[in-house]
């Protein structure tokens, strides 16, 4: 039986371009600055975001982390979303290694935090209150089924944090997804933020990395931070190279991803039973809750046993992820089986 895996975009293998890139990548010391293939990924990536400089990180776990690290103080308070993956997924390291309060506003159904709620959650000046230095927004917006944030509405939060001396910092993990959803180029989404960040292990295709832009003093600071961390990894050109590929040919195909979402989500619909609206599908994530007779994470571990693979969001909420390795003729033999099991509960 064929294995159709929707738990994440994580999952993708290398292509084969990228394995003969790594493969034949040309290396040198990173933490000396002297991988050239490296480099090269780096000055395209901040290139292509619109900023000075960027640093490779093993993950968007830790570009995320050091983004707090190097723009914050032990004792500030950081504003983020409630639904954020820097406060779901992360394991609290911004609190637990940056000494930082994490205090959340809501994220509504598009991943947006509302601006007036944002104005109200930054501290005034008080010998009682910590000092709020830092919000973060998401783009695309995990939790939020792949929501796509504006360059407008991304301003609008900019002008809030800079406005209070504040910085902004944008977990852009998935922000290519985002730029082709919205046809803009991904440098016209990240110009009002401070830093930002995005993962090349994804749905562009890469085995391991994130890579953090910013300004040229913020990428020094990151680039010590990085080196405290552990993230330090010497001829790192080798995982690089497959970056390189990824930027100059994975971008695009994104909206083949984006199609084959919202074939799945049109599918579900039309299934009795399955909770989901097809049009809030707007990229790579679809979330849905399955028919009511299926107890929590009964669905799940059902499909699993039907060679679909998804995750359990929590609840009887789930979440299906579209990606490269993901074909039309593969959504259709999803929905095939899940049309089956739920034939086999009535």
């Amino acid at each position: 039986m064929e294995i159709i895996d929707l738990r994440s975009d994580t999952v993708t293998l290398p292509t084969d371009e990228m394995r003969k890139a790594m493969h034949e990548a040309e290396l040198g010391d990173d933490v000396f600055g002297e991988d050239p293939t490296t480099n090269r990924l780096e000055a395209m990536s901040a290139e292509m975001l619109g900023k000075e400089a960027a640093v490779f990180t093993p993950s968007g776990t830790m570009s995320n982390l050091i983004s707090v690290l190097a723009q914050t103080r032990p004792g500030d308070e950081i504003i983020l979303g409630s639904e954020s993956h820097m406060f779901w997924y992360e394991v609290g390291g911004a609190a637990a290694l940056g000494g930082v309060v994490m205090r959340t506003v809501p994220n509504d159904d598009e991943g947006r935090l509302d601006p007036r709620l944002v104005e109200q959650a930054i501290r005034g000046k008080n010998v009682h209150f910590p000092v709020t230095t830092f919000i973060a927004l998401e783009n695309t917006h995990n939790r939020c089924g792949g929501a796509v944030l504006t360059r407008e509405y991304t301003q609008q939060i900019a002008d809030i944090a800079h406005r209070n001396g504040m910085k902004l910092h944008l977990d852009g993990a998935r922000i290519f997804n985002a730029a082709v959803y919205l046809n803009v180029p991904a440098r016209e989404l990240t110009e009002p933020v401070d830093s930002v960040c995005f993962c090349i292990s994804k749905g562009l295709s890469c085995p391991i990395g994130s890579v953090l832009c910013g300004s040229s003093d913020f990428i020094a600071r990151a680039r010590k931070w990085r080196k405290m961390l552990g993230g330090g990894m010497r001829q790192v050109g080798v995982i690089a190279a497959a970056g390189i590929i990824a930027l100059e040919t994975m971008i695009d195909r994104m909206a083949e991803d984006h199609a084959n979402a919202r074939k799945l989500a049109q599918g579900l619909a039309q299934i009795t039973g399955f909770k989901i609206d097809p049009q809030s599908v707007k990229t790579n994530i679809v979330v849905f809750e399955p028919p009511g007779t299926m107890a929590e994470g009964e669905f799940v571990r059902e499909m699993m046993s039907r060679g679909v693979k998804m995750g359990n969001r929590g609840g009887r909420m789930v979440r299906a992820v579209t990606h490269r390795m993901i074909s039309a003729a593969d959504i259709d033999e999803a929905l095939k089986r899940i049309n089956q099991l739920v034939r086999e509960k009535r």
